[in-house]
């Protein structure tokens, strides 16, 4: 913010700097940097660059991390420190960049683009400590946002105190409130990944003794099965099946023939009841004219040449 402030002003002679014994101080509108980073932040917000589409995820297990900050002072002192405590066989590949003053942003923006150009990492970190909005506003400017959205390397922003939030952070792949915490998000503890394979390896090793013991128990119940003992049982059983089928389709079909046959002769002895045979073996005859039957007087007339039929013969007779 911008403030006015009521005091004296003095001299440190041996440096030669001014100093303000503040007796009164009261606000006076936003400072200039606090406006450029809101339109800067707005404006890069509009475009896109902070959409969580475009995170990219950082690795597992990194071999290379590359960091971009002073190569003296804690930070990167701390980094390497939890790295390699973490997991010994990491390699951390520094690449000094000034991480304030004038310029700054510019040659960060270049570290970044030689890491991806030369494939220097798995992951970068670009980090510092805290301070003030002036010290971070490297990490505030265009150019440093822009390359950390350009790079092909995910990027860890660990910039300033865990309540400092810089253009940088919103822009990069994943936000670490601290250069220690960047370093453990980075690089994963080898010792618990070492527990969780042997746990794993345990687990696999308890699993596949119950499924080997599970098929013991599953082959010898089919060898005490009767179809290993007995082979031939259940084809004998076919065998003693087909036949019971066959003797019952035998059977139905003769009772089926017989009663056909007794159907039969039943038929036969009424039609042969009914037979004009049976009635002529009674003594009765039938008489016919011209291939007919005579069955009135009124039929014939004198002279009429008729044929009479008997039950051993026939005879013709003329009508007088």
């Amino acid at each position: 913010m911008k403030v006015v402030v009521f005091g004296t002003v003095s001299v440190f002679e041996r440096d030669g700097v001014y100093q303000i014994y503040c007796k009164a101080m009261k606000e006076d509108g936003i400072g200039d940097l606090y406006t450029a980073y809101n339109e800067l932040k707005q404006k890069l917000e509009k475009e896109g660059l902070f959409d969580q589409k475009y995170k990219k995820k950082i690795p597992f297990m990194p071999r290379k991390i590359g960091v971009l900050t002073s190569k003296t002072g804690a930070v990167i002192r701390d980094i390497i420190n939890v790295s390699t405590r973490r997991n010994p066989n990491v390699y951390i590949r520094l690449l000094p960049v000034p991480v304030q003053g004038e310029g700054a942003g510019e040659k960060i923006a270049d570290a970044i683009r030689v890491m991806n150009e030369k494939n220097l990492a798995d992951v970068i970190i670009v980090a510092r400590g805290g301070g003030s909005l002036e010290d971070l506003w490297p990490f505030n400017e265009e150019v440093v946002a822009r390359a950390i959205f350009a790079s092909e390397l995910p990027v860890i922003s660990a910039v300033g105190h865990e309540t400092d939030f810089t253009i940088a952070d919103f822009v990069a792949d994943l936000r670490a409130p601290t250069p220690s915490a960047a370093a453990e998000l980075a690089v994963p503890e080898i010792s618990k990944i070492e527990d969780t394979l042997r746990n794993y390896q345990n687990r696999y090793r308890v699993a596949l003794k119950k499924h080997v013991d599970f098929m013991k128990l599953r082959f010898e119940k089919c060898m005490q099965s009767r179809v290993y003992k007995e082979p031939l049982q259940g084809i004998n059983e076919k065998y003693i099946t087909v036949d019971m089928f066959v003797k019952n389709i035998c059977n139905d079909v003769n009772k089926k023939l017989m009663l056909s046959k007794k159907d039969f002769a039943n038929g036969i002895t009424r039609l042969d009841a009914l037979s004009p045979l049976k009635t002529l073996a009674r003594g009765y005859s039938i008489a016919t004219k011209d291939s007919k039957i005579v069955k009135s007087v009124k039929e014939l007339n004198v002279g009429d040449r008729i044929n009479i039929r008997f039950v051993d013969g026939e005879k013709q007779a003329d009508i007088v």
